[in-house]
């Protein structure tokens, strides 16, 4: 099936190098299953609207402060409406935001928030090879990339996350980042290959925390470090609150621990050096819907006379970054 997509062949010379032939060896064969499931979506729509994007390659990219891919100067306004009509063919985007073009992506999220919070906690990525689990369209994988990360690997099952990063990257030119339509479950176990492993937003989201913990730390290899990113909730070590159906109208919530729960699971997990670096609330001002994201968003899942519960009553969304490393 064709796609729009980086070379694939240089990933599998990369992981080999990294010393993970096992995942080299099988991930051509996932690759191929992936872009064929049908569950995916409309891949022929999103295909065809990449399709129309007009061949340009940018002169200029900042990765560091933002990620702007080419100057409002390269194109003219033309040119750049039909690229924004092609880039909205993707829709909805939910991780940003990015500016093409002078295309100024307002997505759901306000990523860079969430980035300039974590990134002054973790080790330096210059030369590290990283794995972003649930990356989404892959803007963290960016941002990791701008800190001078040696490789950068992000996973997630949604297709049209997948589809969104390969738009973006076909601006930006080849470069040793990828998006894989793949989940955790997907990276063969205990590799322990990778220097930094993000989880963001991910935790809340599967049936069994402790296995995901545990999934993280195999592919961590001895010395490296997670970035662990999650919902929390106020209260001790024994506290964890279990949605009986939705939480902030999101039906696949299974848990959500206290901090001191969270660091009691990871310390059973034998994660060293556990530490929680920051809480923040989640405001509408950082989820929120836009003309990019034209659903319903935060404002809409909690309370209307009370921002502090969510609409089915249960305390609001509260986010918690630790950081820890393995042995």
């Amino acid at each position: 099936m064709l796609c729009f997509m980086n070379n694939f062949q240089l990933l599998y010379h990369a992981l080999e190098k990294l010393g993970a032939r096992q995942w080299a060896e099988i991930l051509p064969i996932q690759l191929q299953q992936a872009f064929a499931d049908e569950k995916h979506g409309d891949l022929s729509g999103w295909q065809n609207a990449i399709g129309e994007f007009p061949d340009l390659h940018a002169a200029a990219a900042d990765l560091v402060n933002q990620v702007s891919i080419g100057a409002e100067s390269e194109i003219d306004p033309a040119l750049r409406e039909l690229l924004e009509a092609s880039l909205q063919k993707l829709h909805p985007w939910r991780k940003g935001p990015y500016c093409l073009f002078g295309i100024e992506l307002d997505a759901e999220w306000r990523c860079d928030l969430k980035w300039d919070r974590l990134k002054r906690h973790i080790a330096p990525l210059k030369g590290r090879s990283v794995l972003d689990v649930g990356s989404g369209n892959g803007y963290y994988c960016w941002r990791m990339l701008g800190a001078g990360a040696g490789l950068v690997i992000g996973i997630d099952p949604m297709l049209l996350n997948v589809m969104q990063f390969q738009a973006i990257q076909k601006f930006y030119g080849d470069a040793a980042i990828y998006v894989l339509p793949l989940g955790i479950e997907d990276v063969p176990a205990n590799m322990r290959v990778f220097d930094t492993v993000f989880s963001m937003g991910v935790l809340y989201h599967r049936r069994s925390p402790i296995d995901h913990l545990l999934e993280l730390k195999g592919c961590l290899r001895p010395g490296g470090e997670l970035i662990l990113e999650t919902l929390i909730v106020e209260g001790d070590a024994e506290r964890v609150l279990v949605p009986q159906q939705r939480y902030a109208a999101m039906r696949n919530v299974w848990f959500i621990p206290s901090a001191d729960a969270l660091r009691l699971w990871m310390h059973r997990c034998g994660y060293k050096n556990v530490r929680l670096v920051n809480v923040t609330k989640t405001r509408p001002e950082e989820q929120r819907s836009t003309q990019w994201m034209r659903f319903h968003s935060l404002r809409d899942f909690l309370d209307p006379q009370d921002d502090n519960l969510t609409c089915e009553g249960l305390p609001a969304p509260v986010r918690a970054l630790l950081i820890a490393n393995v042995d």
